[in-house]
């Protein structure tokens, strides 16, 4: 009895861990979806050409509509203040939304960063359009995603990529200059944010 109930103890804790693992569902993008990559000089592709900034990349890998609206230097107040107009223009099925690069070099503060993350994110919850967050790292010598990243992403159930741009941005291969990926570095972002909407189904 008491071997049967550990062995179920047991099941069920495995069970738990690989769920754990698994991101939340997208619905799957038709084939004339519309996608908004959203952020500052990392989306722009600063550093690259202009044909190899991530966007440009993923629209072709996804063979859909990849809208780059990268503005460079743009900080995450402003990016709030900029986005409702595009969500209505453009109406995407999904947002690709990776700011908060200048806050940090700036120092703006995380929890200012994180409210504009927030209120970007609801922008494009209340009109139906589904959103993958993406990580970007404090500078620094050991980089990685600030934690908010994925805070934010369990609050609102959404898928998160915190890791390829720290990778890119701690290898001077995949780098343009301190702070933007190079043409290498942004092919890496797409492949990444690629596996990543497949692996959540919406492709």
């Amino acid at each position: 009895m008491i071997e049967s109930k550990f062995l179920f103890i047991l099941a069920a804790f495995l069970f738990l861990s690989a769920c754990s693992d698994k991101q939340p569902g997208l619905p799957a993008l038709s084939a004339n979806a519309v996608i908004l990559a959203y952020g500052d000089s990392i989306t722009a592709g600063n550093g690259a050409p202009p044909a190899q900034n991530y966007p440009s990349l993923l629209a072709e890998k996804l063979q859909r509509t990849v809208i780059n609206a990268g503005v460079p230097g743009e900080i995450s107040a402003n990016g709030l203040k900029r986005l409702p107009a595009l969500l209505d223009k453009h109406q995407p099925a999904l947002l690709l939304l990776c700011h908060g690069g200048n806050d940090m070099i700036r120092k703006l503060g995380k929890n200012e960063l994180a409210k504009n993350l927030r209120a970007m994110i609801d922008e494009a919850i209340s009109r139906d359009i589904s959103v993958v967050l993406i990580g970007v790292p404090k500078p620094g010598i050991f980089l990685e995603s600030l934690n908010i990243y994925n805070q934010i992403a369990g609050e609102y159930n959404l898928p998160v990529e915190r890791e390829v741009v720290p990778k890119v941005l701690a290898d001077n291969a995949l780098k343009s200059d301190l702070i933007h990926p190079n043409a290498r570095g942004y092919a890496m972002m797409a492949d990444s944010i690629f596996l990543l909407l497949k692996k959540n189904g919406a492709i």
